[in-house]
C-alpha cells in the first residue's frame, strides 16, 4: 500500500474519524540513530520518548485502545547486546512510567510469551498489569515476545486439549471460536494498523486480528513519529470507507461505511 503523507486541503470538510483501536508496528530506532550518528541504544531510548508523545496524543484524541509492538518473537536473534539494552530499556520504563500511566487511568496489558524473561521483568509486568487492572480510561496492550502466528497456534492448542478432554467437537470449531481464544479476545479488533520505518508489511503482528483492520505505513522513523504524522494516519482512515467485504446486489456498499 502506497504512503499516504498529504492532509487534507485547507478548508476541506472531512471530519477526522477517531478509530477505536491503533496499533503500531514501531520500526526504525536502528536507522535513526545510525542517520544522527549516535550508538543504537540512544535510538531505542528516543522511542521511548515516541511513546510518551504517542500516549498523549491518544489520550487527547480519545482513543480508547493502543497496542505497541515493542518485541517479536523473532527480536531474539537480534546481536545479543541489543537484546539485553532492549529489555533494559524496558525494565527501566515499567518502573519509571507505571504509575504515572496509574494517575491517567490507563489500563496496562502485555500479550505474547512471557517464560523468556527474566524473573524480574516477569514481576514488573505482573505487577504493572495488577496495579491498572481496574482503571477504565484507556488501555494500552504491549506486545513482548510476541508474534501472530504464535498466537493463533496457542488458540489453536487451547481448542484441541478441548477437544481431546471431549467438552469440544471437532465440527464446533469455527472462527467466532477461534477468535474468543486469540489474545485480547476481549477488546475491539484494531481499526487501523500503523507501521513507521518504510516497510509495507505486518512482520507477524496481530494476523488474526487484522483481518479486517487499515493499514497505514509511513516512511517516519519511529523516533520522529509525533502528533504530526499521527494526524496524518488519522486522515487518511478518515476517508477509507470500511466496507467488511460487504456490497448489495447491484455492487453498491452495504448500508454505508462503517465511518458512516
Amino acid at each position: 500500500m502506497p504512503e499516504s503523507t498529504q492532509l487534507p486541503s485547507r478548508g476541506a470538510a472531512l471530519e477526522t474519524v477517531i478509530p477505536h483501536h491503533v496499533a503500531i508496528i514501531m520500526d526504525g530506532n536502528n536507522r535513526w540513530a545510525k542517520r544522527k550518528g549516535v550508538p543504537g541504544p540512544a535510538g531505542h531510548r528516543a522511542g521511548v520518548e515516541a511513546v510518551r508523545e504517542v500516549l498523549r496524543f491518544c489520550r487527547d484524541k480519545g482513543i480508547k485502545v493502543l497496542t505497541l509492538f515493542a518485541f517479536s518473537s523473532e527480536n531474539w536473534g537480534r546481536p545479543q547486546p541489543e537484546v539485553r539494552a532492549l529489555l533494559a530499556l524496558l525494565s527501566r520504563y515499567l518502573r519509571n512510567e507505571v504509575r504515572e500511566m496509574h494517575k491517567d487511568g490507563i489500563r496496562l496489558r502485555f500479550i505474547g510469551e512471557r517464560h523468556h524473561f527474566s524473573d524480574r521483568l516477569r514481576r514488573l509486568m505482573e505487577q504493572s498489569e495488577a496495579l491498572t487492572l481496574d482503571n477504565t480510561v484507556s488501555t494500552v496492550v504491549i506486545a513482548l515476545d510476541y508474534g501472530g502466528q504464535w498466537d493463533i497456534a496457542q488458540a489453536a492448542k487451547k481448542l484441541a486439549y478441548q477437544v481431546q478432554e471431549g467438552t469440544l467437537a471437532p465440527e464446533d470449531i469455527t472462527p467466532e471460536l477461534i477468535d474468543r481464544n486469540v489474545s485480547i479476545s476481549d477488546l475491539p479488533r484494531p481499526d487501523l494498523c500503523i507501521r513507521t520505518g518504510g516497510d509495507a508489511r505486518v512482520s507477524n503482528f496481530m494476523l488474526w486480528h487484522f483481518a479486517y483492520s487499515e493499514l497505514y505505513f509511513t516512511n517516519t522513523l519511529w523516533p520522529d513519529f509525533g502528533d504530526l504524522e499521527f494526524s496524518r494516519a488519522l486522515a487518511d482512515y478518515s476517508q477509507r470507507e470500511r466496507r467488511f467485504g460487504i456490497r448489495d446486489a447491484d455492487g453498491h456498499l452495504e448500508g454505508g461505511s462503517e465511518h458512516a
